[in-house]
Order: C-alpha cells, then sequence, then structure tokens
C-alpha cells in the first residue's frame, strides 16, 4: 500500500495525465476494486464487464478527488465506482424489456440524476408522470424494469458475512411484538433529524450505507459511526 502523501502524489500525477501514474493506482488498488466487484456476482453481469465498469469509475473518482475533501481516496471512491456499477446495470437492465419501455426509463433515471444534483432529494412519482407525460403506472413499470432482480438468499450488499434478505421479510406480529414496534416508534421519534432519516432509509427502505452517504453528502464511513451511535442509543432507552 502507498502512504498518504505518495498516493497524494500519484493522483494529481494522474489527473494531469501521467499514465504511469494511473497504472501504479490502479495496481495498488486492485485488490479494493476486486472486493466492490464482488457484491456485485451472480447479477447477469460477466465478471469481466464489472471489472471494466468499475475501473471506469475509478478514473473518474481520481479525476474528481480534491485533497481539500478531507477524507481519504478510498473512502472517496468506493461509493463512485458502485455508483457506476449500479448505473450501468440499473440502463442495462437484466429482465428484457420493450425498447419503448427501455428508452423511457433511460430518460427517467437521467432526470432523476439531475433532479437529485441539483436538489438533494429524489423527485416523486407524480413529477415524473408529469414530466414525461405518462400515467404513474407507466412510471412505475418503467423504473422497475431498470432494476436487478434480487434473490431473497442475497446478502446486504455492504455487509458479506451479514443477513440474507429472507431474514427481513415480515411475520405475522403478535402482541408482545405489536408493543415492542409501538415502542421503537415512540423512540425514533425523539431521534433528531438526521439521526431519524439514517434509520429511515437504513431499516426501513432497505438503503445501503453509500446510497444514505450520498443521500447526506457525507462519506460512508461518517454513516457507519452514525449509525452505531444511535443503534446504541435506541438499545439503551428500551
Amino acid at each position: 500500500m502507498l502512504n498518504q502523501e505518495t498516493l497524494l502524489d500519484y493522483i494529481r500525477k494522474a489527473k494531469n495525465g501521467d499514465e504511469n501514474a494511473k497504472e501504479v493506482l490502479f495496481e495498488k488498488n486492485s485488490p479494493l476494486l476486486k472486493s466492490i466487484i464482488r457484491r456485485f456476482k451472480d447479477k447477469g453481469v460477466e465478471y469481466d464487464d464489472l471489472y471494466q465498469i468499475a475501473c471506469i469509475g475509478f478514473l473518474k473518482a481520481i479525476n474528481n478527488f480534491d485533497e481539500s475533501f478531507g477524507v481519504k481516496f478510498s473512502t472517496y471512491c468506493v461509493p463512485m465506482v458502485i455508483g457506476e456499477i449500479k448505473r450501468y446495470m440499473r440502463d442495462n437492465g437484466a429482465i428484457k424489456v420493450s425498447r419503448t419501455i427501455k428508452i423511457l426509463a433511460n430518460k427517467m433515471n437521467k432526470f432523476i440524476d439531475e433532479f437529485f444534483s441539483a436538489h438533494n432529494a429524489q423527485p416523486s412519482i407524480e413529477l415524473l408522470s408529469e414530466k414525461f407525460g405518462v400515467d404513474k403506472n407507466e412510471v412505475v413499470i418503467a423504473l422497475d424494469s431498470a432494476r436487478m432482480p434480487l434473490s431473497i438468499f442475497d446478502k446486504f450488499e455492504d455487509d458479506e458475512e451479514g443477513q440474507e434478505l429472507i431474514d427481513k421479510l415480515p411475520c405475522a406480529d403478535d402482541e408482545e411484538n405489536l408493543l415492542t414496534s409501538i415502542h421503537l416508534n415512540n423512540i425514533i421519534d425523539g431521534l433528531d433529524e438526521r439521526e431519524k432519516k439514517i434509520i429511515i432509509l437504513r431499516y426501513f427502505r432497505d438503503r445501503t450505507q453509500s446510497e444514505i452517504a450520498e443521500n447526506l453528502g457525507v462519506s460512508q464511513v461518517q454513516v457507519s459511526r452514525l449509525e452505531n451511535k444511535i443503534i446504541e442509543k435506541i438499545r439503551l432507552k428500551f
């Protein structure tokens, strides 16, 4: 591994077009790229294609990295690479649909990205319906057509050793579980706005830490630390 100052020096050279510096950065960060790719295995895209897409995201991370961010390069580049892979999978969905729906989905996803950059929020189904002049049901169909199918035995993306999706399927509530849910809701209502947002996105909307970090404009490491603190706060109130 390169020390921080050497790494920054190579990044500066790479941004100025030094091909040798780029090769060194790719070589030293290859294990990181491969660990990211493993999250997307068996999802309909060949490994070599995933690696090429990851490399594109890595190059974007190099070109966009700013030392004044005050974060490690690896912390900055991971969500960039993941985002690049997800965009590719989104725009090249494994489920085959008509060309018309695929074109509509691509236009919508491009608009969603631009809207999020400008407003730091996702556009509503109603807004998309009005923007593209289609029924709300067509909006849902188009967006769903670009999603990768999931297995109930898939593991959460940011925890290869963690729970499978099947573990989060709802089951019938008995009285004790219902009371626990009510108590939990009261505790969550007592959190501040950012804490509440993290918990809702993470545990009620199944967002990854990377997605939440992008939403909040912070690093994935910061989200992880905040999540641990919030969970401990909730645990103490039970």
